[in-house]
């Protein structure tokens, strides 16, 4: 006898946060119901029981009538992982930003450098994914993301010293390896685990 009802942490085939019921599979989006609702209730500029319980009902109603394609986007929640990389970014942007301050109010110069990071993962998703998570941390931000090689080239302010480029380094290999075991797939997963790229494919050259 077949499942009439079937959750996504029960079938990997479902996107994250979704379920499928019925003989014909049908499958609801819970975070595309929510989004739907949300606005269904800024439409009518006022939030009561009323608006948000015909706003779900119409939410579903448009998912039923129009249902979107399965589409894998290499996306996958993992509660620890997404904990982990909050921890590390709210931990590094906070030390990032002191060090930035300290730097631009009694510190000397600094010659700044862009380097050529690769990467261990290859799907867009897990790319795009890093390269917002490095921005985001003062002292760096990403200028530059090549697909093809899966390579990532950061504009860093400290290059004075060799050992300070291959912090740089480390630093955004760390930032893949938590965001990829925060939303990455059991592949992506497994290839983060392996050792980073030689440090010969990731040469740095001096800002103007």
């Amino acid at each position: 006898m077949k499942r009439v009802l079937g959750f996504s942490f029960r079938n990997a085939d479902l996107p994250p946060l979704s379920f499928e019921f019925g003989t014909r599979r049908r499958v609801l989006d819970l975070p595309l119901i929510a989004w739907l609702t949300v606005i269904w209730v800024l439409l009518w500029s006022t939030l009561t029981w009323a608006n948000v319980l015909t706003g779900l009902v119409v939410s579903v109603g448009v998912c039923l009538a129009f249902p979107l394609p399965r589409v894998d986007l290499g996306l996958r929640l993992h509660a620890w992982g997404i904990l982990r990389l909050a921890g590390y970014l709210f931990y590094d942007m906070y030390t990032s930003a002191v060090k930035v301050t300290r730097q631009t109010l009694f510190g000397l110069p600094h010659r700044a450098a862009v380097i050529g990071v690769p990467l261990r993962c290859r799907s867009d998703l897990m790319l795009a994914a890093t390269a917002v998570a490095v921005s985001n941390v003062p002292g760096g931000s990403i200028i530059e993301v090549r697909r093809a090689t899966a390579t990532v080239f950061v504009h860093v302010l400290d290059a004075d010293r060799p050992e300070e480029l291959e912090a740089a380094r480390r630093q955004v290999w760390r930032v893949e390896e938590l965001t990829v075991r925060a939303f990455g797939t059991p592949d992506e997963i497994a290839r983060v685990a392996e050792p980073p790229p030689p440090p010969q494919l990731a040469t740095g050259r001096p800002a103007p």
